[in-house]
């Protein structure tokens, strides 16, 4: 009966199946041999698909070009059968393999089972994302592809109900794409699992959400894990009925092939008609190879579990329903199996032989190198030794070439001419190797295309005599209506961003003039609003994701460090999200609402850049640079900034703050004050008192934490002033020590110093509330004074003598 719906011949329908069964298959001997190749030390961790064969076949059925896969690392048999995957990339990646035409989804990048299409073309311009199947990169914390799943799906929300982007045809067919998303039943216990469901539920967007249920969360039963040890039962308050807007859950059992296929083929299309969330719950899986190749399954389930696995193999139940249907014969299938076999087997003599190969010929390149000098040195022996040992390696990889030749370096005779060659060319050897297991192994961390923010023409603020003078959110909310008028893609969302303009009113009147669409409030869901941001970054919108307050990043950190931050870099620059995360914070008063956590950002985002603006037209300029280029960054607004008098630009949405260059706002000749944001009036202000003391100061705005003064312009200010202060209200140790460390020992200013650095922070606590808990808790001019005073009275003890101590 399905088969004349879909008006499939019985032939038809007979080669479908049996090609699914072929997948199926070869899937799990990929699973098996792949764990053989981690048990012989050929790769160095496994984690497999293995259980989950039938059911992700099934779902594949129902996925289209244009759609995306926000996944779970057990999915590469979804991967087989959708053809986003072939089996000798399967081993590529088990190995290592570095190269984009062996392993396209991440180049060496990640381990096993994390796949990525790719998005863009070499130059980094966008792919048609309709004429492929997407699929976003996957990271291992579980459930943290959640967040970026509920953007994927809310795009085509977007690209559906917004009239303007129907002609961007290569991001989207109007809408009509589905988010598939991925996940363990045991990684639903996870928070950004829940935060992401109650956000597609409330949005009503296309995302089919699966569940693969095994029963188990590595050694941890069902009923550890889920409230009844059932995911679909405790959701069924999220089911769509007659009262209001909802889920469509469906359940099936993971061996169960027609069944499953019935289900994907059904919820998936009501999923993509109707831009309805829906939940498919497949439970009765198993896991017939355990969790991963750093265990065994067999130490934590019973014999009796065991066995009931064995006989409800979904590749077993799917070869008895075959026979029962009477669709071929048991040695057809026999022959399926072998086939099956043996193509894992040619792949991954294949791969191994693609991955290695390169590696021997370097080994024998350096060994060749070294014999073909000659010398009587004793150290000579030491240099044999390192030789023969590196020979007796079976399968070598590149670092033991690479610290072969740097241990060989150390030994060769720094006085014997025949070895003076071998020093220059192995000298060069270990350059050119560097340079190539950079790109190998550490480029495309930040955007390698024109479109990099480095590559941004700066344009000044133009100001003329009709310039007015406004409340600094004015300066924001007249530049954001430019923007909302120039680039059609752009969105923004956040709490309280919409519908009454943003807390500060710097999106006043927006959502009137552009849409609910485009300028959206949404819930108090942190962690799933950037997750909205890369999602839709992903498909080519360019969204501003808002943070309330900078404190509440903090909900969003591990998305942000272990998803956007690392997207370019996971990809090899095979996929982009510049996604542009608005917040704000400093000082105000309290704990929460005036943090300045700087040094747990910067040093957990790399891969993002920071933007720490003074006033509202350097934040504004930031804007302004960001959506010229393809890059995800950050941007803290001052809080205290927003009613303060600044002058309105009469270029705005064209004027751009650059990344990466520090403003001298003071020249000044006996120290150096470094520091950012909204220390910058503090140190203003500490500036004018220590002119008084004729001390002349510096002052340095960063603007930037990342990337930080590129052009080494503090360097060239300590030059002068032979002395340095770096400023800031973060801890003691943090982003005052980072700009220490970028100043001191990377720009070699030490050199150039005659008097101790000094940073200036605040306590170790959070800042009490109120302005005397402010003043005490953070540093203020005084204290800015106070040290700079005493920096110069250690110089001239009679011209600056002690003010605060005898």
């Amino acid at each position: 009966m399905e088969a004349k719906k879909e008006n499939l011949s019985f032939n038809d329908f007979t080669s479908e199946v049996l090609e699914d069964y072929r997948i199926a298959n070869l899937s799990r001997q990929l699973s098996i041999w792949g764990r053989k190749e981690v048990l012989t030390g050929k790769a160095k961790f496994g984690i497999f698909g293995d259980g989950k064969e039938v059911a992700q076949i099934a779902m594949a059925k129902a996925y289209k070009n244009g759609d995306w896969r926000s996944g779970y690392y057990r999915d590469q048999t979804f991967m087989l059968a959708s053809g986003m995957l072939s089996s000798e990339e399967f081993f590529a990646q088990l190995f290592g393999e570095t190269r984009l035409d062996k392993n396209p989804g991440n180049g060496g990048r990640l381990m096993n089972n994390h796949y990525a299409s790719r998005s863009l073309n070499e130059d980094g311009s966008w792919k048609n994302l309709l004429n492929q199947k997407n699929s976003s990169a996957d990271i291992s914390p579980t459930a943290g592809q959640m967040p970026r799943l509920l953007g994927l799906a809310y795009a085509s929300k977007i690209f559906r109900q917004n009239n303007e982007l129907h002609s961007y045809s290569e991001f989207s067919d109007k809408g009509n794409e589905v988010a598939f998303g991925t996940i363990g039943d045991s990684s639903t216990s996870e928070g950004h699992f829940w935060e992401t469901i109650n956000a597609a539920g409330v949005l009503q967007v296309p995302m089919a959400m699966s569940v693969w249920d095994d029963g188990w969360g590595i050694s941890v039963p069902n009923k550890f894990q889920t409230t009844k040890s059932n995911i679909s039962e405790v959701l069924k308050g999220f089911e769509k009925d007659e009262n209001g807007e909802g889920y469509l859950i469906y359940k099936a059992k993971g061996w169960d092939y027609p069944t499953l296929c019935k289900m994907y083929m059904e919820g998936v299309e009501l999923c993509r008609k109707n831009h309805v969330p829906v939940l498919f719950h497949v439970s009765e899986m198993t896991q017939p190879l355990g969790h991963s190749t750093s265990g065994s399954h067999e130490r934590y389930k019973t014999k009796e579990r065991l066995d009931w696995e064995d006989e409800y193999d979904p590749i077993r139940k799917m070869r008895e329903w075959i026979l029962s249907m009477e669709l071929t014969t048991e040695e057809y299938l026999d022959e399926i199996e072998k086939a099956a076999l043996q193509e894992v087997k040619d792949s991954r003599k294949a791969a191994w032989k693609s991955f290695s190969e390169p590696i021997l010929k370097e080994r024998d390149a350096l060994i060749e190198l070294v014999k073909n000098s000659g010398c009587d040195c004793k150290k000579t022996d030491r240099i044999d030794k390192i030789v023969s040992d590196l020979k007796k390696i079976i399968h070598p990889v590149r670092k033991d070439n690479f610290t072969a030749a740097k241990k060989i370096l150390r030994f060769i005779c720094s006085s014997c001419e025949s070895f003076k060659p071998l020093k220059s060319q192995l000298q060069l050897w270990l350059k050119n190797s560097l340079n190539e297991n950079h790109e190998r192994y550490s480029s495309h961390l930040y955007s390698e295309t024109d479109l990099s923010v480095q590559n941004i023409k700066t344009i000044a603020p133009i100001y003329s005599e009709e310039s007015k003078i406004v409340n600094g959110r004015e300066v924001l909310r007249d530049n954001f209506d430019k923007l909302f008028s120039k680039y059609p893609l752009l969105l923004t969302f956040g709490e309280d961003t919409g519908f009454i303009g943003g807390v500060n009113q710097s999106l006043e009147g927006m959502q009137q003039k552009y849409g609910e669409l485009r300028v959206t409030d949404t819930g108090i869901r942190e962690a799933t609003i950037l997750g909205q941001g890369i999602g839709l970054a992903l498909r080519g919108l360019r969204p501003i994701a808002e943070i309330q307050y900078f404190d509440y990043l903090l909900y969003a950190l591990q998305t942000m460090s272990d998803d956007l931050a690392t997207l370019q870099y996971r990809t090899k620059g095979g996929q982009k999200a510049p996604v542009i995360i608005r917040t704000r914070g400093h000082r105000l008063e309290g704990i929460w609402h005036s943090g300045s956590p700087l040094s747990m950002v910067i040093n957990s985002i790399r891969g993002i850049h920071v933007c720490v603006p003074r006033d509202m037209t350097k934040a504004a300029g930031f804007y302004n640079t960001l959506l010229k280029s393809d890059e995800p960054a950050l941007v803290i607004e001052p809080l205290n900034g927003y009613r303060l008098k600044e002058k309105m630009p009469d270029n705005l949405g064209e004027f751009n703050t650059p990344l990466g260059i520090p403003e001298v706002l003071e020249e000044g000749s006996d120290i150096t004050l470094v520091t950012y944001g909204s220390c910058v009036r503090i140190a203003e202000d500490a500036v004018k008192q220590l002119r008084d003391f004729n001390i002349s100061v510096e002052l340095i705005d960063v603007q930037t934490l990342l990337p930080f003064d590129i052009n080494n312009r503090i360097l060239e200010s300590i030059k002068k002033t032979n002395r340095v202060v770096f400023f800031d209200e973060d801890v003691p140790g943090g982003a005052t020590a980072f700009m220490m460390q970028k100043v001191l020992e990377e720009q070699n200013a030490y050199y150039y110093l005659d008097s101790e650095p000094k940073t200036i922070t605040a306590k170790d606590h959070r800042p009490a509330y109120g302005t005397d808990g402010d003043y005490f808790s953070n540093p203020n001019a005084e204290d800015v004074f106070e040290i700079i005073y005493d920096i110069m009275r250690e110089s001239n003890p009679q011209q600056f003598p002690s003010i605060y101590t005898n």
